[in-house]
């Protein structure tokens, strides 16, 4: 037994996975047919289904995610189901349900919700939960991730109908009180830095925001005026490293940064903005 774990440990370790003792840790258990936890200490063969194990482990060493070779990735208070069409969402963008729920303490407000880039739906979809009478509309412009989406919602929130658009940014002009967004914003620098389990399994159109990673936020500034009103709020997710800049593309458009939000490890990630 102690081999068994020692030989998959080292094929993990070889082939330069990080963290390899929680992945093999989470390999067991995504393949175990009994109830309990299985930890190192007590693992017998007979509580994973071995074929099983072997198929997820031949796909991990080849820089498959594990949430790709199970479809699923939780994210916020929810198990979302993700292919290689969508983003696998990010504990980072967590926060931009923090602030919207700090923004808007009234869950029972009747509510006018636009996310723009939904990809898997995380965001819109973990929102209505919060806000069971808003109205939300979600945004993408890759047909393959809101089917993902569709399927996110239809398991998640059967109750509160969210609108799907398959659309460049939005498709028509309305107002909306709130506006979340975690856009592409990585540089063509930046991605082709990223890991191999990135690149090999994730969305391009998903990560990448032009040359220098700033293309969506001037394309969203410009619309914005648009779609805002005095009191709407907006939550973009942006690069710890792009909060100056992002500013700035929002300030020629008479939007004001209300605050820049940090992530867990103290980064830049999120700007809340208003109409001046």
């Amino acid at each position: 037994m102690h081999n068994f774990l020692q030989d998959h440990l080292h094929l993990l370790q070889n082939k330069n996975i990080s963290c390899p003792e929680l992945e093999l840790r989470v390999l067991l258990n995504k393949t175990s047919v009994i109830d309990k936890e299985i930890i190192f200490s007590n693992f017998e063969l007979s509580s994973i289904d071995l074929k099983a194990f072997q198929q997820a482990i031949k796909r991990r060493i080849k820089n498959e995610p594990i949430s790709k070779i199970f479809n699923e990735k939780k994210f916020w208070k929810y198990n979302f189901f993700v292919n290689k069409n969508v983003l696998d969402p990010r504990p980072e963008t967590e926060l931009v349900i923090e602030k919207v729920l700090k923004y808007f303490p009234k869950k029972n407000k009747k509510l006018k919700i636009l996310d723009i880039c939904t990809g898997s739906g995380c965001l819109a979809i973990s929102l209505s939960r919060e806000y069971r009478n808003a109205i939300i509309t979600a945004t993408d412009i890759s047909s393959e991730a809101l089917k993902v989406a569709q399927i996110n919602a239809n398991k998640l929130c059967k109750d509160n109908e969210i609108q799907f658009v398959n659309c460049n940014l939005i498709k028509n002009i309305d107002t909306y009180d709130i506006i979340v967004s975690n856009p592409p914003y990585l540089s063509e620098l930046e991605y082709k830095k990223t890991k191999m389990e990135i690149q090999l399994f994730e969305p391009k159109i998903a990560l990448m925001g032009g040359i220098d990673g700033l293309k969506f936020y001037r394309n969203i500034a410009n619309l914005l005026p648009q779609i805002l009103c005095s009191t709407s709020v907006v939550f973009i997710e942006i690069g710890y490293n792009q909060g100056k800049e992002v500013m700035q593309i929002f300030k020629k458009k008479k939007i004001k940064c209300l605050e820049l939000a940090n992530d867990i490890q103290q980064l830049n990630r999120l700007l809340v903005l208003q109409k001046k």
